[in-house]
């Protein structure tokens, strides 16, 4: 948060980020509590770019905080000053608040998720959850089932030794059975898995496809995604005409934007009228 005194000015830094909704909705929630001059902008790099370097430039360029966003909330941490307890445990950060020229990362995926979850999908079965993706919104979401009592998760991602890695993050700060595995063997885990989560690009807008093998999904499994954008992906829309219950990724988006306006502005983001914010916003995009 800033302790000028100043109109808040916070960026989006990320690859691929023009379609982004985030400035509209934190924005219109600024409005919201009065905060005039509140000002959230797109920092769009290449996904080969050094994020630290874009986010020190922006600091001395006078931006207050910064979320953070596919593919740098991992890269990013090397310019940081001091971590919350999440962030480090997690091994990713997604919010970015500058103080007194100091640089303080947190993680608000973790609880994002965590509150999607309960939230969209009520009851759902925690028996067994295959997770796809490791990377920065893997690790996210990988605690935030674990600490939702999930008994056995099966993490797959394209590569093995950051799925394991992941692995042993959250084995030690949750006792849980976890395992990992190359994307080669998922298929197998999402036939047997109560639900299955998606947190890698695949999906997204310039990243179409479908993550995980559909063929076998069954009417008794949940399946969530956490991308927004759109808000209906190819796996929300296979999951959806096979029965399951589903939950996409605008609840993730509006959970852990709200927890991070919080933090920006010391001020408590409604959640639900957040949402609903989000929702007059997808209504308005041109069709696909």
């Amino acid at each position: 948060m800033s302790t000028t005194g100043h109109p808040l000015r916070i960026g989006l830094i990320g690859a691929n980020i023009g379609t982004s909704l985030s400035p509209a909705l934190h924005m219109r929630e600024a409005d919201e509590h009065g905060l005039v001059g509140y000002r959230y902008e797109l920092i769009e790099l290449a996904e080969d770019a050094d994020p630290g370097a874009a986010m020190l430039a922006a600091v001395a360029d006078g931006f207050d905080g910064f979320n953070i966003t596919h593919p740098f909330k991992q890269s990013v941490m090397t310019v940081l000053d001091e971590l919350s307890d999440e962030a480090r445990a997690l091994g990713a950060v997604n919010t970015v608040i500058v103080v007194d020229g100091k640089l303080f990362g947190h993680n608000t995926d973790h609880t994002g998720f965590g509150t999607a979850l309960a939230l969209g999908l009520p009851g759902a079965a925690k028996g067994r959850v295959t997770l796809v993706g490791a990377g920065g919104a893997g690790s996210a979401v990988a605690f935030a089932l674990a600490h939702a009592g999930v008994a056995h998760l099966t993490i797959a991602d394209v590569l093995v030794d950051r799925a394991a890695d992941l692995v042993s993050r959250v084995s030690a700060a949750v006792p849980a059975d976890i395992r990992a595995i190359g994307l080669d063997q998922v298929a197998p885990t999402i036939e047997a898995a109560d639900g299955i989560v998606n947190a890698t690009p695949i999906g997204m807008v310039g990243h179409p496809g479908l993550p995980i093998p559909t063929g076998r999904l069954r009417p008794s499994q949940w399946v969530a995604d956490i991308i927004y954008r759109p808000i209906e992906t190819e796996l929300i829309w296979t999951a959806r005409r096979s029965g399951c219950r589903v939950l996409d990724g605008g609840q993730m988006l509006v959970a852990q934007a709200a927890a991070s306006f919080d933090l920006f502005t010391c001020r408590h983001a409604d959640v639900a009228r957040m949402r609903g914010h989000l929702d007059h916003l997808i209504d308005r995009l041109p069709a696909a």
